[in-house]
């Protein structure tokens, strides 16, 4: 994606990661790579890292809700998994190493979560139910009980839940 097809929004993104890259180049005193960024995240996930590829991926949908979250908290976060793969190789997503990025380099609390409206983006739900009464389960849920390769029981009365 050329950066002349980007919203204003995307723009924004674009700019910070470039900016993040800078932070970090100066911090650790050598030059990282320029991640390539994608805007095709998808679900309730605010944005990812592809380790191997050197790529972020940022939800849209939750960006333009959430543009200041993204800014401040999103970008950081997921270029300190990008870091943390380069400097360390492989360690637990959000472990030790992370962890000291977000705070040393960025001076960012290590959040392992979002609390952003996640409603635009929940996908289909599908009511089963149970002795409790019914369950709301996902799309992707669903259709593994429809294939036959899954089965899901109540967390609170142990019962197998069954289609509505």
């Amino acid at each position: 994606m050329q950066k002349s097809d980007l919203d204003p929004t995307m723009q924004q993104i674009v700019l910070r990661v470039q900016q993040c890259v800078k932070i970090a180049n100066v911090y650790f005193k050598q030059v990282f790579d320029m991640p390539q960024i994608k805007f095709n995240q998808r679900g309730k996930i605010a944005g990812s890292a592809r380790l191997q590829s050197n790529e972020l991926r940022f939800n849209q949908v939750l960006m333009r809700d959430n543009i200041d979250t993204f800014l401040s908290d999103v970008v950081p976060h997921e270029l300190c998994h990008l870091l943390a793969f380069r400097l360390y190789g492989r360690v637990r997503p959000h472990g030790k190493e992370w962890q000291a990025l977000m705070r040393e380099v960025f001076e960012r609390k290590p959040e392992t979560y979002h609390l952003m409206d996640v409603t635009k983006v929940s996908g289909q739900k599908f009511t089963y139910l149970c002795k409790c009464g019914p369950i709301q389960l996902s799309i992707r849920r669903h259709n593994k009980v429809v294939r036959k390769v899954q089965q899901y029981r109540c967390l609170k009365c142990g019962t197998q839940l069954v289609a509505a």
